[in-house]
């Protein structure tokens, strides 16, 4: 819990992560802008049905760079938040488990999109660490639920899929209850995390943009900072800690 005085609510999209070697998904050099055919691995309606799918699918998180990649210079400055008491929650869109190993608190996080960390089973619900389920592969290119066959899924958000209700409803009170929300790497149009902009503007929050490109939200923003979010994210963090 943050200590009196300014309280900061974090919202973070794939942008922050791009530093640390993993692309995001819409930028000009994104996942999905290169690659668009991966778009219907993460459709969990096709997922669930397709064996073809499933292994593509999986082939394609063996190969993620979530794996390989290490916190950048904005993971450690929101680090910072939390350090120095200041930090309401990291409300994150990324799956890659960057903020925690940047520095900050488990328990501040909150992973709106899931994370890559571990895998279900869609029939059972059996969890286990993925990867554990990438070793099988090899032998098991669609690996089944060691429990009950079963098919299995990293627990990210699929297209399809809810987000899970109690980070989201953490994530309603942690933009509602801040001084400031500062929304970084993410271009806020994947509903209903974007709202949370508009929920922290309407309860009077100040509301800090870092993004490279416009966001529907820029409008409600009481500062829009367009610089590299390896320069600016620190640069701002350190301001914020400076108001004390």
């Amino acid at each position: 819990m943050p200590a009196p005085g300014l309280r900061v609510t974090v919202l973070s999209g794939a942008g922050l992560s791009t530093a640390a070697g993993i692309p995001d998904f819409r930028g000009p050099q994104g996942t999905w802008t290169r690659h668009p055919d991966q778009v219907e691995l993460l459709d969990i309606g096709r997922y669930a049905a397709d064996p073809d799918v499933r292994r593509r699918g999986w082939r394609m998180w063996r190969d993620h760079p979530a794996w390989h990649a290490r916190p950048a210079a904005g993971h450690r400055a929101v680090a910072e938040l939390g350090r120095a008491g200041r930090l309401q929650a990291v409300l994150t869109q990324n799956f890659d488990g960057l903020h925690q190993a940047g520095g900050s608190d488990p328990a501040d996080v909150v992973e709106l999109h899931g994370t890559l960390r571990t895998t279900s089973c869609l029939a059972c619900g059996a969890r286990e660490d993925t990867r554990a389920v990438l070793a099988r592969l090899a032998a098991e290119p669609d690996p089944p639920c060691a429990v009950c066959g079963g098919v299995l899924k990293p627990d990210v958000v699929y297209f399809g899929e809810r987000l899970p209700e109690r980070a989201l409803d953490r994530a309603i009170a942690a933009a509602q209850d801040g001084d400031v929300l500062v929304a970084v790497g993410s271009t806020l149009t994947v509903q209903p995390v974007a709202s949370l902009v508009g929920l922290a503007a309407e309860v009077g929050a100040e509301v800090v943009i870092v993004n490279a490109e416009p966001t529907p939200y820029d409008r409600v923003a009481d500062r829009v900072v367009r610089d590299p979010i390896e320069q600016a994210l620190p640069a701002l963090v350190s301001e914020l800690l400076a108001r004390d």
